[in-house]
């Protein structure tokens, strides 16, 4: 069967916003910033440290507001109204960095982290849109669908923009250059979420009441003092803390172990976009796989791929080495992110599904904690990057372990 309108509708919304993540947060913004904080006299470990704040700081504030503003969002009108709103911030703040003075780096820090506020707000009401465009059958395909032309996605204005910079074939200033990423990433963001806007509405949700702010406290407090109640999603989202730890860290720190290997910033920018590339027919594979045997063993099959990348680590001596590495993430990172997405789904109550997705998305936000640490005190201790990696198995057999407790039922009359 083919896609809905609002299955489609829904799947490039992924497609719109993951321009923001690999142009804003990865690879334009952060450079830029470093730029305009050395024109404003701010040195090079002081700047990184507030690049680091920022980030902390953006990511902290969503993560607190997420559950509140998730269980609002589950009456009847809210969630479209929250989703159109972090998204207009975050499309906003994008567009509106071209204002800032190529000196003023704190302005240019708060425009960011309101733009990241928006970006990662719509995410929250965007993932849980998901039980509103399909059924529990059609979620995992789905779900693929989204992260795949996601990654498609993220790669079309990012090469175009590494064309111009290549190139020379605009007659224009690195500045000028940078601003139109800033443009192009919002205006690609703002031109295909119009089909999520127009298509794509509330199906499931709890009838509107007089005092909503009030009531969802209410009900927040009273799910967190009954959380035994939810032995099987809590379950869930302590086993996907620590796997998706690993993955997240594979991933943030790849950049830094491909430098530790002699790796130079253009290949490694190359590595970055092929990993991309690879992902997107993969995630669908994934998507597929998923309706033939269920997301429970693909999951499985994703975290075993892990393990395999992190003890592929220990041999690692080559930039050829790193490219295996790298294609290998490409195989499973978009899989078990969108299946994990969409098992969650299903294992939750529907008209409950924002409160829940609240609390998916603040374990995502806060995942990459323990691997980080683990990894760098592993490094520190053997002096050797690779043995870092390795130690990140720990994650995965811990999150392994206790997915095979999770129980693949739909909970929606909880």
């Amino acid at each position: 069967m083919a896609y809905t309108k609002e299955e489609k509708s829904w799947i490039f919304q992924d497609w719109a916003n993951s321009a923001y993540s690999i142009m804003i947060t990865t690879a334009i913004l952060p450079i830029y910033f470093k730029g305009v904080a050395a024109n404003a006299g701010i040195a090079d470990t002081t700047s990184t440290a507030y690049w680091g704040y920022a980030n902390s700081i953006g990511t902290l504030l969503i993560s607190l507001l997420a559950p509140i503003l998730g269980t609002i969002a589950d009456y009847q009108f809210f969630k479209k109204r929250f989703f159109g709103v972090f998204t207009g911030i975050g499309i906003a703040f994008t567009f509106l960095l071209i204002f800032i003075p190529t000196d003023a780096w704190l302005l240019l820090l708060g425009f960011y982290v309101l733009s990241l506020i928006g970006f990662s707000g719509a995410n929250i009401f965007y993932d849980a849109f998901l039980i509103d465009v399909t059924t529990n059958e059609r979620m995992d395909k789905v779900s693929s669908a989204g992260y795949a032309f996601g990654y498609l996605g993220s790669c079309i204005p990012f090469i175009i923009f590494i064309i111009f910079q290549a190139t020379g074939i605009l007659p224009i200033s690195d500045v000028a250059l940078v601003n139109i990423g800033f443009v192009m990433t919002a205006l690609w963001w703002l031109f295909f979420t119009i089909p999520m806007w127009k298509n794509v509405h509330q199906v499931h949700y709890i009838p509107a009441v007089k005092d909503p702010v009030k009531t969802s406290f209410k009900r927040l407090f009273h799910t967190i003092s009954h959380i035994s109640e939810h032995k099987n999603i809590v379950l869930f989202l302590i086993a996907y803390f620590f796997y998706i730890d690993g993955v997240d860290t594979i991933f943030r720190m790849a950049t830094s172990y491909g430098i530790d290997l002699g790796i130079s910033q253009t290949t490694l920018i190359l590595i970055l976009l092929m990993t991309q590339l690879v992902a997107f027919p993969f995630t669908l594979l994934y998507g597929y796989l998923a309706k033939r045997f269920s997301a429970k063993p693909l999951i499985f099959t994703a975290i075993f791929v892990y393990i395999v990348i992190c003890i592929y680590a220990v041999f690692m001596k080559t930039a050829l080495d790193f490219w295996i590495l790298a294609m290998l993430v490409g195989t499973s990172q978009g899989g078990i992110q969108a299946l994990s997405r969409s098992f969650f789904g299903k294992i939750i109550p529907k008209k409950r599904s924002n409160e829940f997705y609240g609390f998916y998305n603040i374990l995502g936000k806060f995942s990459a904690i323990i691997g980080p640490a683990l990894m760098g005190v592993i490094t520190q201790i053997t002096g050797k990057t690779q043995y870092g990696v390795a130690s990140l198995i720990v994650l995965f057999l811990v999150g392994g372990v206790m997915f095979l407790f999770v129980k693949e039922k739909n909970l929606e009359n909880l």
